[in-house]
């Protein structure tokens, strides 16, 4: 009996040990591993904006403040949406393409 109580604790350190020892060296790999995936992220991140960055285009240009044209739709529009009365519609026109 006391040779068999002797094999089942050997055995019982042997696994502790070696269960042990494999989540340590896990740890260490996983955190090998994190390391270098967040360098491989970031590097992908930068590219891709860099990338974004050389092909967007450009903001819609404005109408110039001085446009007539569009001073007249935007007052027909005012008109039409019931805004702007005849008289004024007829008032800022005048004044428009004076």
């Amino acid at each position: 009996m006391p040779g068999l109580l002797r094999g089942v604790a050997r055995t019982a350190v042997v696994a502790g040990t070696a269960t042990a020892v494999s989540g340590r060296v896990a740890r260490r790999q996983a955190e090998k591993y994190a390391d270098r995936d967040a360098q491989i992220y970031a590097s992908r991140e930068q590219a891709y904006e860099q990338q974004m960055g050389a092909q967007a285009p450009p903001p819609p240009a404005a109408p110039p403040a001085d446009d007539p044209i569009a001073k007249l739709k935007e007052l027909a529009e005012l008109h039409d949406q019931g805004i702007l009365t005849d008289d004024e519609f007829a008032a800022q026109k005048a004044k428009l393409l004076a």
